[in-house]
């Protein structure tokens, strides 16, 4: 922890599994920074307090206002914070408040965004959104945000018109550790050739993605296929498919990826392979430059 600190505010992006946190200057300047495994999805509401202060103690002189993302916001999390309907602006004005122990601690939350038809939700990805528009102003297009849960999200004038989101991390995790498929995927490795094979094998034929999934482990008993083959081939197969559902989004639009570098990038070399031209957006920043503007519009 950095001693000596004290923020004018304080950025947090608090997801399920850790959190994040930025002390800032009433400019903007990163003063300091701190992170956490205390994810929202390990703790109880009692708790979300003492894990925040436990970062971000030393950085608090007084009230100071907490502008927070993610799953903080989530009906499990520390306060609901109401979903806002597309289209709507990344940001809303419906900052959930938190009731606070500690008088220091002036925390909002940032709401999530809805789509009703076809159902689907967001939280910690319209801060990123918000932050990418923040910093390309009237830039209408399609982002796509790679995770455990992947969206592809519609922008026009600074809306968020439509969104979908695909479970391709989730399901690459649980295919090569809950599966058949976890004696034959490598924990590691990678192998470029592979990947590229399977993203072009479920990009053209979708429907196939099943069959080829078992193909992996069966080559691997009969051909001794390298497990770090395996793991990117799935990887490619799996993204393929997204890419083939995904393509009424991403068809002839300008196209931005925001996620962490090594994932964000598979996604941006599987565009070029269909001949498309997307640019790679650090995750972090975007997060970031969100949460500032969310400050800037809590504070009019």
């Amino acid at each position: 922890m950095t001693q000596n600190i004290k923020a004018a505010w304080i950025a947090v992006d608090w997801g399920t599994s850790n959190m994040r946190a930025w002390a800032l200057s009433a400019s903007g300047s990163v003063l300091a920074q701190a992170r956490s495994d205390k994810g929202m999805g390990g703790l109880t509401k009692a708790e979300f307090e003492p894990a925040l202060l436990a970062l971000v103690d030393d950085w608090l002189d007084g009230p100071t206002p907490v502008i927070a993302c993610g799953m903080v916001g989530a009906r499990q999390g520390w306060v609901e914070a109401p979903y806002a309907a597309t289209p709507c602006p990344p940001l809303s004005s419906g900052f959930a408040r938190v009731a606070s122990n500690d008088p220091r601690l002036d925390v909002y939350v940032i709401p999530g965004v809805k789509q009703m038809q076809p159902a689907d939700v967001m939280r910690g990805e319209e801060t990123q959104i918000a932050g990418y528009l923040a910093q390309n102003p009237n830039w209408d297009g399609v982002i796509c945000l790679p995770g455990t849960h992947t969206k592809w999200a519609h922008i026009s004038a600074g809306e968020i018109v439509s969104f979908q989101t695909f479970m391709t991390g989730e399901f690459f995790a649980t295919l090569a550790s809950h599966t058949v498929l976890r004696h034959s995927v490598a924990q590691d490795g990678w192998d470029d050739a592979a990947f590229e094979t399977g993203l072009s094998d479920a990009y053209a034929r979708p429907e196939k993605l099943a069959g080829r999934l078992f193909s992996l482990r069966a080559e691997g008993l009969l051909h001794d296929l390298p497990g770090s083959s395996a793991r990117a081939r799935l990887s490619g197969l799996l993204i393929g498919a997204e890419l083939a559902s995904a393509k009424p989004y991403w068809l002839g639009q300008q196209i931005a990826v925001i996620g962490a570098g090594a994932l964000a990038s598979l996604y941006v070399k599987a565009l070029a392979m269909q001949a498309v031209f997307a640019t790679q957006v650090n995750a972090e920043a975007a997060t970031l430059a969100g949460l500032t503007a969310a400050y800037r519009q809590l504070k009019g």
